[in-house]
């Protein structure tokens, strides 16, 4: 049932984890999407797709990026946290699988992307039903008769919880997950370990918060957001103030991909990852009781959502989303 892939083997100057992560989306490679990009780009229509979470509407934004060609066949692409339809690594894909034939959604989670000021409520890593539903109105408003979905780091979890929980409703033909977190209290740590991904994340999510607030400033009652040292010391805060969790603890385990919470799933579906990941252990694998329907590909190499491949900075994740996507063309029932 499932493709087998093709290696993945980046040359010498490009073998470094840290290298692999962060030129996957900055850098020389940012400037070289952007501009493949700019045709695309022009022809892009922006969405406003509606969900629900727990019966609340919800409002996500989206880019939709219609091929030459009349086909039925969509892509789905879901960014990280902190990233966004706009995002490079996005972008890179999207412009692959368009040349190719593929009609693009490329959907930001809530609060990404620009949309603060679209829901009241904050964004969470649990809300992965209110996805699945702007994905379904999308396919109500466009149907396809070919749906597959690609995901990186955080989008990889929503969307293999999305593939277990309602996969064959949307109806997905394939699913794949690129370096999705199995424990995320255990990814924490490991940006928590580095200053580069610490850092990064710590000042954008702190920024997002407090443009959230500009936006809502009745999510608290003293109108600002409190200053904070560390991601830790905000998670602590913002896990009991704005999630229905009591703490991370138990918030980091809501979303968790450990044990049977992939039991359901039935959509071919490929988890890829690599062995020197900074972010997401490649151990927390063995924390996944893996049913028949999912695949794990892991590569030596490759970082975090890096897999940059050559020197002309193409990334072997595009090449590997069109082979599973024209492998798997139809959805299961």
């Amino acid at each position: 049932m499932h493709l087998q892939l093709p290696d993945f083997c980046p040359p010498p100057g490009l073998r470094n984890a840290h290298i692999q992560s962060l030129l996957s989306n900055a850098g020389p490679r940012q400037w070289l999407v952007n501009n493949r990009c700019l045709a695309m780009r022009a022809r892009s229509k922006t969405l406003l797709l509606n969900g629900s979470h727990d019966g609340q509407a919800v409002k996500l934004l989206a880019a939709f990026d219609r091929a030459d060609r009349d086909n039925n066949k969509l892509a789905v692409l879901l960014h990280g946290w902190e990233g966004s339809a706009e995002s490079t690594y996005i972008l890179s894909a999207a412009h692959y699988l368009y040349q190719r034939g593929f009609n693009v959604l490329r959907l930001n989670l809530r609060d990404h992307g620009g949309s603060l000021h679209l829901n009241s409520g904050t964004f969470n890593s649990t809300l992965s039903e209110e996805v699945a539903t702007a994905i379904m109105d999308f396919l109500r408003q466009q149907p396809h008769h070919h749906c597959s979905l690609a995901v990186y780091s955080l989008g990889g979890n929503f969307a293999l919880r999305i593939a277990a929980d309602v996969g064959t409703e949307i109806p997905l033909s394939s699913v794949v997950a690129i370096c999705p977190p199995v424990d995320p209290a255990h990814a924490m740590e490991r940006i928590m370990d580095g200053p580069v991904y610490r850092n990064h994340f710590f000042d954008k999510w702190t920024r997002s918060l407090e443009k959230k607030l500009h936006f809502f400033p009745e999510l608290l009652d003293d109108k600002s957001l409190p200053h904070f040292s560390s991601l830790v010391a905000l998670n602590d805060y913002f896990v009991p103030t704005f999630t229905p969790f009591r703490d991370a603890s138990e918030y980091f385990s809501a979303y968790a991909l450990s044990g049977d919470r992939l039991s359901s799933l039935s959509v071919p579906a490929y988890l890829i990852t690599s062995e020197d990941d900074p972010i997401v252990p490649v151990t927390d694998l063995e924390k996944i009781h893996r049913p028949d329907a999912l695949a794990f590909v892991v590569t030596a190499l490759g970082g975090h959502c890096g897999f940059v491949e050559n020197y002309r900075l193409d990334c072997w994740i595009d090449r590997c989303l069109a082979e599973i996507f024209s492998h798997h063309p139809f959805h299961y029932q």
